[in-house]
């Protein structure tokens, strides 16, 4: 059965679909010897020669165990497959023997925190589309201490300095000194960089950024650089996970957590 490109490229577990369509575009993938760069291009895997890189991926569509792991990324290690700089990626803190596994979205070279990694291209369309708001959570330490007015803006959502309007998001208020502040923000969009230009945009500037959360999932005692297998049913909450529409400007409270709990990671954070 014909099936597009970028889906077939995505079952190998090789990338997810948007990635799939930048490797199409950049004429990295062939059919029976000919680059195809349209994206709307179809094949049949039982009958078409199909190659990614000059890689056959006609044998990655078999019947394959699919794998879900999660990564506590560091500081300085690239969300990438590979880099022509040579700069530490964050797929050389997975195991070799859990086979090639491509990262679900991205967290900055400067941003730690949670992140999902997986051969499943279908779970990562999930995880990573827009109209699924699966919500991401992270702690944020800002230069100096934002006004309420300021915050208000970036819960509505703000013009960044490219012209593009951010969806609204969900801010609290952790704690501040004189000096500094710190935020829990609540999002479901992954614009490059996007909380760091938030608070730029308002002019405070970010000084660490960790991500506790990607919808149901979080995980405190993962160390940084530690990675573990997601269980069955986290998977499967995963994959139920979707929130309905953020009202503009709403600022609703999480949950509250314990005090020593909370207090014990925001010490980690400093």
């Amino acid at each position: 059965m014909q099936q597009r490109l970028q889906k077939l490229i995505a079952l190998a577990g090789l990338a997810s679909r948007r990635h799939a369509e930048e490797m199409i575009v950049a004429g990295l993938v062939t059919v029976n010897g000919k680059v195809v760069t349209e994206l709307g291009t179809k094949a049949d895997p039982k009958t078409d020669h199909i190659k990614v890189r000059g890689r056959l991926i006609n044998p990655l569509l078999g019947k394959r165990e699919k794998i879900y792991v999660l990564l506590n990324k560091p500081k300085g290690y690239l969300t990438s497959m590979a880099d022509p700089e040579g700069r530490p990626m964050v797929t050389e803190l997975i195991p070799p023997s859990l086979g090639r596994l491509h990262p679900v979205g991205r967290l900055d070279f400067n941003t730690e925190g949670l992140l999902l990694l997986t051969n499943d291209g279908d779970f990562t369309n999930h995880i990573t589309a827009a109209r699924n708001r699966i919500e991401k959570v992270y702690e944020v330490k800002v230069k100096g201490v934002p006004s309420e007015s300021g915050i208000a803006r970036l819960c509505r959502g703000i013009k960044l300095e490219d012209g593009e309007i951010t969806a609204p998001a969900k801010i609290r208020k952790v704690e501040e000194t004189r000096t500094n502040a710190w935020f829990q923000v609540v999002l479901h969009q992954g614009r490059n960089q996007q909380i760091r230009r938030m608070f730029d945009a308002i002019g405070h500037s970010v000084l660490k950024l960790q991500r506790v959360a990607i919808g149901s999932l979080s995980d405190g005692k993962l160390k940084p650089g530690s990675c573990r297998l997601l269980t069955e049913g986290e998977v499967r909450r995963l994959l139920r996970s979707n929130r309905s529409p953020l009202r503009s400007g709403d600022r609703r409270r999480e949950p509250s957590e314990p005090k020593a709990k909370v207090a014990a990671r925001r010490s980690r954070f400093r």
